[in-house]
Formats: C-alpha cells, structure tokens, sequence
C-alpha cells in the first residue's frame, strides 16, 4: 500500500507519517521545505503528476499555515482551497480508488460555547475558516461523484512539533528556559479562555480510524475535554516547581476570538477511538521533549 502526506512537516503529518510506517505503508511525504519530496500543493500540474505517476492507496492533506490571522488569507486558500481542488480532481482523473483524506478545523463552524459536531452550522468568523469551508464543500462535491472523500474535523491538539506562534508551545518552551534561569515573563492573553489540549498522535490515530470507513465520511475529532489556558499554565509550572503567576504578563487590551471551544466526538468514539494522552501527560510530554 501507498499514501501521499501533503503537508508532512506538520506535528499531524509527522505523526501519521509514523503510524502509516509501522503498518509497512510506503509514505511518500511532500511539502514545500525539508521533505523528501519538494512540491506546492498549490501547483496543480505538480499534483496531478504526482498522483498520476504513483496512484496511492491513500492522501492526506494537512499543508495550511495554521493561523486565524487575516494576513494568511490568501496563503491559506492556495494551500487549502485550491491545493484541496488539486487533489480531488487529479484523484478522478488518475486514481479513482484512492481515498483522500482533507483536514477541516473546529474554526469553521458556529460556536456558541456548546459542543459541536458534524451537525453544526458553519461559520467563517475568521479568516482561516473561509479557506475551510471551500474545501469541505469540494469535498462533497467530489464525494457525489463517486470519490471516497474524508473531512475530520480538527479540534485543538499539540505536540513538541508545535510551533510557538501557538500558545501550548509557547509557554512550554518558556517554561523550559524558565527552568534554567531565564528570567523572561511570558506576555500572554485572556488565561481564561477554554479549549481542549488533545495529543496530536491521538489525532492522527482518529483520522486512520475515519479513512477505513465505508459508510461515515465526516467526524469532529477532539476528546470533549476543556482546560483553560491558566490550567496549562499551572501544569507546566508544576512541573518546575514554580508558580505560573510570577512568569506572566497578561495583555490588558486583548480580546479573545472565544470564550470556550469544544467538541462533541460522539460520532468518532462510536467507531472505537479514544484518547489516550491525558492533559497533564500531554503537558509533560512537551516540558520533557
């Protein structure tokens, strides 16, 4: 068997690459930088001529910069919108029984502070979510057409791959130089805010689970488990036996794009995925790393 990983630099490709590798399925990861295959997704004839030539059992699209932020907006529709595009039609071209796996994110749909699933409305509230939506409705299309075609939902999950415009990893990693004498503060937002701290092995462990089914194509992937930004904090300060509140600055002017985001993961845990990090095994994970 073969799978083609878009984005494979990411903390998701770099653990499905892993989990894809210990059941003997040859990977061929693709990204833009410091991969063994140097491409843009964005580039239609190099993704038609990739999947033409190799016809994969299995692709997966997790290229996209990973930010809310307007600035990536027209980033984020290359890689996301039209690299999905891509894809899809390169797929029905060339390669009809691949099954293709496209990530959507628990940013592009109506929050309002109670669990979503698969049922909840969208809502392009941020830059981000535009590029998402697209892809999830080209999803579809293709899917009626005949394509097996895959969305799973994404709700917050990190790794010591994390980059540190995230704010897990930018407290671990303070909290590591902390530890050694760095006498830094870490400026930081509404420490109230809620959401949940998934593993990302996790994660990827839902999406294969996803991709082996023939009857569910599209699940919201999360645990259902909130803690706030301040019991991350906590936690990683717990482990270096300091108090998080004498390291923080808090950002008196910052407006928080929510309150509380959450899943409802129902759907994906009926087809026999659980987590198995824990928050706090998760915060030592990335301390330890």
């Amino acid at each position: 068997m073969k799978a083609i990983i878009f984005g494979a630099n990411s903390q998701d490709g770099i653990y499905l690459s892993k989990l894809l590798q210990s059941f003997n399925i040859e990977t061929l990861k693709v990204s833009r930088i410091n991969s063994d295959i140097l491409g843009n997704i964005s580039n239609y004839n190099f993704v038609e001529q990739l999947i033409k030539q190799t016809l994969p059992d299995f692709i997966f699209h997790f290229a996209a910069n990973s930010t809310t932020k307007y600035e990536a907006i027209f980033e984020n529709h290359e890689t996301i919108s039209t690299g999905t595009l891509n894809i899809l039609d390169s797929v029905k071209k060339h390669s009809l029984q691949t099954k293709v796996f496209i990530t959507g994110s628990a940013a592009q749909f109506i929050n309002k502070g109670q669990p979503i699933d698969e049922n909840t409305e969208f809502d392009s509230w941020n830059a981000y979510s535009v590029a998402r939506i697209q892809s999830v409705y080209a999803a579809r299309f293709f899917r009626s057409l005949g394509l097996k075609v895959y969305v799973g939902y994404l709700f917050h999950h990190e790794s010591p791959y994390r980059k540190e415009n995230h704010v897990s990893k930018k407290i671990s990693e303070a909290v590591k130089r902390i530890s050694i004498g760095s006498p830094e503060k870490i400026e930081i937002g509404d420490i109230k805010v809620k959401k949940e701290w998934n593993f990302a092995g996790d994660i990827v462990n839902a999406i294969w689970i996803l991709v082996n089914q023939n009857k569910v194509f599209e699940a919201v992937i999360g645990s259902g488990e909130i803690y706030s930004i301040e019991d991350w904090l906590h936690e990683c300060f717990n482990l270096i036996g300091k108090n998080y509140k004498e390291h923080i600055i808090q950002k008196a002017d910052f407006v928080a794009e929510y309150k509380v985001l959450k899943s409802n993961p129902a759907l994906i845990k009926s087809l026999g995925w659980k987590p198995l990090i824990s928050f706090n095994q998760l915060a030592k994970i990335m301390i330890d790393c």
